[in-house]
Parts: C-alpha cells; structure tokens; sequence
C-alpha cells in the first residue's frame, strides 16, 4: 500500500483547519501522514494543528516555501498538497492513488466552493465551471521523488506557483483529475476583499509569465472556455449569474493593478 504525505498551508486558519485537519484523518486511505506548516500565526491554529498533525512545522513568508518545508520532512511515497480552508471527501486519497497507479504523474482534485452571502454564491457558481478543465486547475497530487527532483514550488512565485508545478511535473501528459472532490470554505467573501486578494497575486504574475509564456497566458485568460461554454447558466441564475460578472470585473481589475505594479520590481 502506498504511504501518503498530507501537507497543509496553514496561517491565521483557526477557523477552517479543524474541519481540513480532520476530514484528513478520516480519509478511507489510512497509510497518511499529515504535516502541518504553519506560517506564525497568531489566532490558536498552531495548538489545533498540534492536535492533529504527525509534523507541526514552520516556515515562510510564502506557501511556496510552506510547501517546500514539508516536502523535504515528508516521508510518504506520494505528496498531497492542501490548503486549511479545504475539507476533503473521504476517497479523496483513495481516488489520486489510482490516478496514479495508472501513471498520473500529477493528479488535479476538483473543488466546489461554499460560503456565507452573496459573494461567496457568486465565487461557488463561478467555480463549479473549472471542476474538470485543464487549464484552469493545477495538480495537488504528485510523487514526491519528483516534486523534489523538480525542485519543489518556485519560491520566487507568489502566484501562479501551483500552475507552473503542475505544468513542469505533468510534461506533455495531460493533467489527470481524480474522481472525488475538494469543498472549499470560502466563509463570507466582500468584493474588497477579492479585488484585494487579486491585486496582491498579480503583483507576482509578471514574473509567472516571463517564466511560462504562452502557457501562462492561457491560464490568465479571462475568457476561459470552461466559463463561455456554461454562460447560460449564469442566465439562469440572472442575480447571481450578474454578480459572477462584477466579481470577475473586479478580480480583473485587482490583477492588472497588481501586474502593473509587480512589474515594476521584476526581480523583488
């Protein structure tokens, strides 16, 4: 039986990581070891951490780094890489596993997103579009001899560092999906504070894209198949599927602003 490495990013995640932390360990694979890395958090998620975790690590300033922490005090033959707003289903490790007994070498998790208020219904509609598009989604699942042969997450990458990963570990291959599903606890999103999450990711996205070209350009268009093809059903849901459009505007707009910045420091 295959051994598994669960690392999870943690940083001021009280509120979701007992929930991520223990739909790990309720995992119907059961040759797991979870390593939780945490990032000085001030809010009690490293005692909840210690509660669950085989590793209590810390490291930073970014979750590139995160990851590379506990990639390199991973003993599992594969790694899994989450974040602490994730609740997985129970056959999610089972599902990646046969992905990649097949000879995935990178497996992506489809994820449905839930929340409080209207913007987080808005993020949920809007994501349920990219459950199985390759362009949009990034693998979480790889063998760990080869995320460390690669060379683990570009740490010089604040954004995009999932996509540029999964492209390097995947190759020519095209990127598998497992079968079972990631819920991702949006909480209750403001438009503040998406323009805000955006804007601080594409001050890094410059770099992303001198690195991958075209292939990050495809991943940062706007007007992803994935969502032209299932237009119609934002208009069956007229409100929501109206405020899908602010919430992308607005994402945007907090991209470009950050792009235009960041890219005035390449080399920060």
């Amino acid at each position: 039986m295959a051994s598994v490495s669960i690392i999870v990013t943690t940083r001021n995640s009280s509120r979701t990581l007992a929930a991520c932390l223990t739909s790990v360990l309720n995992q119907t694979h059961h040759d797991n070891e979870l390593i939780v890395v945490d990032n000085d958090s001030s809010d009690g998620t490293e005692g909840i951490a210690g509660r669950y975790a085989d590793i209590l690590l810390h490291a930073g300033p970014e979750r590139s780094a995160q990851r590379n922490a506990g990639l390199h005090a991973a003993h599992g033959e594969y790694v899994l890489f989450i974040d602490a707003d994730m609740v997985l289903d129970p056959d999610v490790v089972s599902s990646v596993l046969a992905q990649a007994e097949r000879g995935a070498r990178a497996v992506a998790i489809p994820e449905v997103s839930f929340g409080e208020g209207f913007w987080s219904r808005c993020k949920a509609l809007e994501r349920c579009f990219y459950a199985d598009d390759p362009v949009v989604s990034a693998a979480r699942f790889f063998p760990r001899a080869l995320v460390q042969q690669l060379g683990g997450y570009d740490e010089t990458l604040h954004a995009g560092e999932d996509w540029d990963l999964s492209m390097r570990a995947s190759g020519d291959a095209p990127l598998a999906f497992a079968t079972a599903t990631i819920r991702h606890d949006e909480g209750r999103q403001t438009l503040g504070a998406l323009f805000a999450k955006k804007y601080y990711y594409g001050k890094s996205l410059p770099r992303f894209v001198r690195k991958c070209g075209s292939r990050a350009l495809r991943r940062l268009n706007p007007a992803r198949g994935s969502l032209l093809c299932n237009a119609d059903r934002l208009f069956r849901n007229p409100i929501v599927g109206a405020g899908v459009v602010v919430m992308k505007s607005a994402e945007l707009c907090g991209i470009l602003f950050g792009m235009v910045v960041g890219d005035q420091f390449p080399d920060s």
